[in-house]
């Protein structure tokens, strides 16, 4: 068994780059448990492309996901569906953040609220994945640095208070924290 492959108690990280297997990943850690299991997706699907990212998704996921589609409010899922003996999975951070820009929102405090709530206590694991964006060029347009910037320093205020963490390249993890 590779290391950090069982689902931890709190909060667990998991990032990575796209396609590179973190989703399966951290679905992985939630079924392995045997819980029942909230599916917190953050997507919307605006066009035929994400439609069928989506639908990828809930293809491959076992019987024991209940899907709950949070584009914005993710505090208020994640809060309404802890439950003892369960396991949350949120997929994914940098889409929360998109639609949380394309809201006008405030990024910092929705990000430090995240962060706070998943200071806990907690009743059950959470297990959020997120793309890793800074660690290619800098982007050229001034929203697209102002999204890996919110993306980093909210992967930042998430680790702080996370069990574990982990960087998955290649369908492979590699622990960072935990």
């Amino acid at each position: 068994m590779i290391a950090g492959t069982t689902l931890a108690d709190g909060v667990t990280l998991v990032l990575g780059g796209a396609r590179s297997g973190k989703s399966r990943f951290a679905e992985g850690l939630i079924e392995a448990s045997g819980r029942p299991a909230f599916y917190i997706a953050t997507a919307e699907a605006h066009d035929g492309e994400m439609r069928r990212r989506i639908a990828e998704h809930r293809d491959r996921r076992q019987d024991i996901w209940t899907t709950v589609d949070a584009p914005l409010a993710l505090g208020a899922a994640i809060s309404q569906h802890a439950r003892e003996g369960g396991a949350i999975l949120v997929d994914c951070l940098t889409l929360w953040v998109t639609n949380l820009m394309l809201a006008g929102a405030d990024i910092p405090a929705a990000s430090d609220d995240l962060a706070t709530l998943l200071a806990g206590p907690l009743p059950c694991p959470v297990v959020l994945v997120s793309n890793e964006v800074g660690l290619g060029i800098v982007p050229d347009n001034a929203m697209a640095r102002a999204f890996r910037d919110h993306a980093g320093r909210l992967h930042q205020s998430i680790a702080a208070v996370a069990t574990r963490v982990s960087f998955v390249a290649a369908g492979l993890p590699l622990t960072l924290k935990g």
